[in-house]
């Protein structure tokens, strides 16, 4: 779908991402994992346009993607934001499905595959942690854009919520939604994802399946291993 080239961003002297480089395809779930301080936040920033990049590019087809095309191909929902806290669920939904020319056709099916039908008659600031974060990601999966970049799209939810959750992005994905997760719990991200881009102190550690990464890491000499944090740790 297109690649990350390069991708470099510098805070003075502090390196935050340092030729960061991976491929992004068409109907997958790729899960960005990496620990607190890794660059995860900064590259969705990065990606999503809210910071500018020192250098690098996001490339299609043999060109770099304008400004333009990265707005028209990417939404990023970022992590523990409170948008319009005083207005209703209901509003933030049917306000962001016009403003933003949204897949309205979508909106009640959202609504009850993430359970927020209770919801929706509440203000987005009267919401706990994993309401609000059900709220705001049915806001993401009703956007246009082809891809979704979700900053710990689990984060606040319980077991059940969390199966729920990622049982519907893969839904999506499925119907050729494609979705970018930064995701904390490696249980998480085992469960939903199809690829894994690893990071480490603003660096690419390995990108591929499951499977890929585990024989990365056995090359490198760890032992064989399909556990995914074990895999992380051998390779970071």
């Amino acid at each position: 779908m297109f690649q990350a080239r390069n991708l470099t961003k510098r805070y003075g002297r502090l390196t935050a991402l340092s030729d960061v480089s991976f491929s992004v395809r068409p109907g997958e779930v790729l899960g960005l994992i990496g620990p607190n301080g890794s660059g995860k936040t900064t590259l969705f920033e990065c990606l999503g346009g809210v910071l500018p990049l020192d250098a690098g590019s996001l490339v299609r087809d043999g060109r770099p993607m304008t400004g333009r095309e990265r707005t028209a191909t990417l939404f990023y929902l970022p992590d523990a934001i409170v948008p319009w806290p005083a207005q209703p669920v209901r509003w933030a939904l049917d306000f962001t499905l016009g403003f933003l020319n949204g897949r309205a056709h979508l909106r009640d099916e959202v609504v009850q595959r993430l359970d927020i039908t209770p919801l929706l008659d509440s203000t987005i600031g009267s919401l706990s942690k994993g309401q609000r974060k059900r709220a705001l990601l049915a806001i993401g999966l009703l956007m246009p854009q082809p891809v979704l970049l979700a900053d710990e799209p689990f984060d606040g939810l319980d077991l059940r919520q969390s199966r729920d959750v990622a049982a519907a992005l893969r839904s999506y994905a499925s119907g050729g939604r494609t979705m970018i997760l930064s995701i904390h719990q490696l249980t998480d991200a085992a469960r939903v994802c199809d690829r894994f881009v690893l990071l480490s102190g603003g660096a690419i550690r390995g990108e591929g399946t499951l499977d890929q990464l585990s024989a990365l890491a056995t090359a490198r000499g760890g032992a064989a291993t399909s556990d995914l944090e074990e895999v992380f740790l051998a390779l970071t």
